[in-house]
C-alpha cells in the first residue's frame, strides 16, 4: 500500500496539466496585443523620423538655394520658390554655385522607405497646392507625406502627420 502512494506523489495528475496549460494559454493571449502595439508603435515611430529626415532635407536644400553662395540656379526650377524639383534630387545633389571642381552637396543618402505601406513612394505637395490635396501639381517638393491608409494609435491619420 505503501508503494502505491509514493507513485501516486511523483507525478502530475491530467487535471493539474490542463489548468496549469490554461493558465500559460490566458498569459500568453494577454501578450499577444501588447506586442502588436509594440510593433506598431515602432513603426509610427520610424515614419516620423522618415519624415522628419525628408522634410529638413527639403529645409536644407531650401536655404542653400537662397543663399547666393549656396547651390547653382540650374537646380531650381522658376516659380518653385527653390524649393528641389523631386526628391531624387536629394539624394543625387546639386553642384554649388561658383564651384568649378563639380562637387556635388547631397541632402539625403537615399529616400527612405515608409514603414507602414513599405515602398518609397511617398506622397508629395508643392508650394500651390493646398494644405490638404492629396493629389500633387507636380511642380516643386514643398512637404512629404505618407499614403498609409488609416490611423496611427494617437488617432491622426498617417498622411496628416
Amino acid at each position: 500500500m505503501t508503494s502505491w502512494r509514493q507513485d501516486r506523489a511523483a507525478g502530475y495528475t491530467f487535471i493539474e496539466l490542463v489548468v496549469a496549460t490554461a493558465i500559460l494559454m490566458i498569459l500568453a493571449s494577454a501578450a499577444l496585443p501588447l506586442a502588436r502595439v509594440s510593433i506598431r508603435r515602432q513603426q509610427e515611430a520610424e515614419l516620423r523620423r522618415d519624415l522628419r529626415e525628408m522634410r529638413t532635407a527639403i529645409d536644407r536644400f531650401k536655404d542653400m538655394a537662397d543663399s547666393p553662395n549656396g547651390i547653382a540656379t540650374t537646380a531650381t526650377r522658376l516659380g518653385c520658390e527653390n524649393y528641389p524639383p523631386n526628391l531624387q534630387i536629394l539624394v543625387d545633389g546639386v553642384p554649388r554655385a561658383n564651384d568649378a571642381s563639380g562637387n556635388k552637396v547631397k541632402f539625403l543618402r537615399r529616400i527612405p522607405i515608409d514603414p507602414i505601406t513599405h515602398s518609397t513612394d511617398w506622397g508629395l505637395r508643392s508650394y500651390t497646392d493646398a494644405p490638404d490635396a492629396t493629389v500633387w501639381g507636380g511642380q516643386c517638393v514643398f512637404d512629404v507625406y505618407s499614403k498609409a491608409p488609416g490611423k496611427g494609435l494617437d488617432g491622426t491619420k498617417y498622411r496628416e502627420w
